[in-house]
């Protein structure tokens, strides 16, 4: 079916110049509208989480868990999950992901209010990581079905600026309606709603899921040629293959799975947030979790708003050790000001790697391997991130332990982990000489045809 961006008369350049570009194709618009509240459901849910989990153990291992418990199906069906989203209707995959993960919302609800085992909560976590696991190639793999190439770098940045501005109200909802229920309680003197704010967060989460369910349902994507390869080991390992064909793609990978997994800080913020350093409770927390996401649609509005990058790569790898540096200060900061302002600043750098590394890994990579290469994305995104908060929760227990201080655990975990990701930029830079010296971002569609990578993927 044809869109608004099967013009002919479309001008090239003036896509390219146009800030709202994508933002203009309606099929973007409501795949971007409901995946944002997905994601913010997400979010509004992984503080629910947390804060319940800590609130119940006061166990920084126990923060670490909710990471890996989330990364291990997603990295145990990553290749899997690629392979199914190069086969089958990915549409259909998207809308199987959210019924399962309002499923799972559902149970949260009900494990919160029962006061249920802690490891009911671990299990439909992790069940939502299955969700995810065969989500993400599909999502990823299924917006160029339904943006134009020329317009796909505009998208990719509004698709981020959209994820993150959900990073910012998400958390600050959840922490928000957890608050509410607790003063509900304390000035109705019902101290068992104050149990229920985690609850309602959950219900939230499934409501939310069934909403871009329906969106979805709308959507007119471009038909795509199905790989025809069955299952077998070759098939699966396609994707990671081609990814190490492709140095650039390979390079950037690397750096955001080393210097998120040393530098990531979110999961530990339940401590920071506790009376034991900050000490500005679940509504403080909420804000400290939406501050790197704020800082993330700042940087997403002013990069829609400017040429395309003409040094990409090097302005990845300085993103990322500002990204490092920001997150040191941090972690020795004892005022809530300054800690919102490096979680800020953090946020806000990460976004420019995000952004470069999204479009790398969809503009290279052909069609019909774009769901296997789009799930080795995903393996390095969620060891970057949950195995990452899982590092962070083992590190900073094992200091604690040595300190007798759970506070001290906490920073040292941070600073350390900030400091090796500064290493890991320096390391990069000589290792992968390809992504520093990357230059333009964005290339038409003539040019993108006669470039060596693109000549490796036709070929693949």
């Amino acid at each position: 079916m044809k869109t608004d961006s099967d013009s002919p008369a479309l001008d090239p350049l003036a896509v390219e110049r146009d800030p709202y570009a994508a933002l203009r194709e309606r099929d973007f618009r409501l795949f971007l509208s409901g995946n944002f509240l997905w994601v913010l459901g997400f979010k509004m849910q992984a503080v629910a989480v947390g804060y319940e989990i800590f609130r119940r153990t006061e166990w920084p291992l126990a923060l670490g868990l909710i990471g890996l418990v989330q990364i291990l199906p997603v990295l145990a069906l990553a290749l899997i999950a690629g392979h199914v989203a190069d086969r089958f209707d990915r549409r259909n995959i998207i809308l199987a992901s959210l019924a399962c993960t309002a499923v799972a919302s559902l149970g949260l609800a009900i494990v919160s209010l029962r006061g249920s085992e802690v490891w009911a909560i671990y299990l439909l976590v992790m069940i939502t990581g299955v969700a995810r696991g065969f989500s993400q190639p599909a999502r990823a793999s299924f917006l160029p079905q339904i943006v134009s190439r020329d317009r796909f770098p505009n998208a990719i940045t509004w698709s981020t600026g959209a994820f993150q501005l959900a990073f910012v109200l998400g958390p600050a909802l959840g922490g928000l309606t957890i608050a509410a229920f607790a003063k509900l309680a304390e000035r109705g003197g019902a101290a068992d709603i104050s149990d229920a704010g985690p609850a309602a967060v959950y219900l939230a989460y499934a409501l939310l899921a069934a909403v871009f369910f329906g969106m979805l349902l709308s959507i007119r994507s471009r038909p795509v040629t199905p790989s025809t390869e069955g299952l077998s080991a070759k098939s699966l390992a396609a994707g990671a293959k081609f990814v190490w064909s492709q140095k650039v793609m390979l390079g950037a990978l690397s750096l955001d799975l080393f210097a998120v997994l040393l530098g990531g800080a979110a999961a530990l913020l339940p401590i920071f947030a506790s009376d034991k350093m900050l000490d500005v409770g679940p509504i403080g927390l909420g804000w400290m979790e939406a501050a790197p996401a704020l800082g993330a649609v700042a940087m997403t509005v002013l990069m829609a708003h400017r040429a395309p990058m003409e040094r990409a790569g090097g302005a990845m790898l300085w993103s990322v050790a500002g990204f490092g540096v920001a997150t040191i200060v941090f972690g020795l900061s004892t005022s809530f000001t300054l800690s919102l302002a490096m979680l800020f600043f953090a946020g806000a750098l990460d976004t420019i790697s995000v952004v470069i590394r999204h479009t790398l890994v969809q503009l290279l990579t052909p069609d019909a391997m774009r769901g296997r290469v789009s799930a080795i994305n995903g393996m390095f995104i969620g060891a970057s991130n949950e195995l990452g908060a899982f590092e962070s929760g083992v590190v900073a227990d094992l200091a604690s332990r040595v300190r007798g201080d759970v506070a001290f655990g906490a920073m040292f975990s941070v600073v350390s982990g900030g400091i090796g990701t500064v290493v890991v930029v320096a390391l990069l830079s000589i290792l992968a000489p390809s992504l520093r010296r990357y230059g333009r971002l964005v290339q038409r569609e003539a040019d993108a045809q006669k470039s060596p990578a693109n000549s490796q993927a036709g070929s693949s």
